[in-house]
C-alpha cells in the first residue's frame, strides 16, 4: 500500500465499496462507487469514498517542509529527493532518550547521515523550508 499524510500518516489503496465491505466483512453503504481502503495508524481499517479522500490526503512523495514536519511528529523518517547523501533521513529524537552531564535532553531532531551515525541537533537550512521534494521514507 502507498502512504498518503492529511492530518495524520494513513496507508491505503484504491478499493470499490463492494470489496471494501468484502475485506472488512461489514456493509458500509449501498452502491459501488469508487474510494479507498484505508489503514490508520493504530491498525484501525475503514473505507472512504474517492472524492472525500482525494480532498484529505496526498501521497507522500513531493511534500513540503510544513508536510514533512507533520510526519516528523507521527515519527515517521523524511527525507529530501535532493540531497546527494545516499540514505540519509531526519527523524524527531524525543526527550528522554539522552542526558548530557546529568542534564536532560529536549526533543530535537536527528540527521542520519552518510557515515551511519545519527547526528542529533539537525536544523534545517532555508533551502530545505522552501523545499517541495521531501518524502516519507
Amino acid at each position: 500500500m502507498k502512504k498518503y499524510i492529511g492530518i495524520k500518516v494513513v496507508q491505503a489503496e484504491p478499493m470499490n465499496l463492494i470489496e471494501a465491505e468484502e475485506r472488512l466483512q461489514r456493509k458500509i453503504k449501498s452502491g459501488d462507487e469508487e474510494g479507498y481502503f484505508i489503514v490508520y495508524p493504530d491498525g484501525y481499517e475503514s473505507w472512504s469514498p474517492k472524492d472525500v479522500f482525494e480532498k484529505s490526503y496526498h501521497e507522500t512523495t513531493n511534500l513540503t517542509f510544513g508536510e514533512a514536519l507533520v510526519a516528523l511528529k507521527s515519527f515517521e523518517k523524511v527525507a529530501r529527493k535532493g540531497w546527494n547523501g545516499k540514505d540519509q533521513y531526519v527523524v524527531l529524537i524525543p526527550a528522554g532518550n539522552a542526558m548530557f552531564k546529568g542534564f536532560p535532553m529536549q526533543d530535537c531532531f536527528g540527521l542520519k547521515n552518510t557515515r551511519c551515525e545519527m547526528q542529533p541537533g539537525w536544523i534545517p537550512s532555508v533551502s530545505d523550508c522552501l523545499a517541495e521534494d521531501w518524502e516519507i521514507i
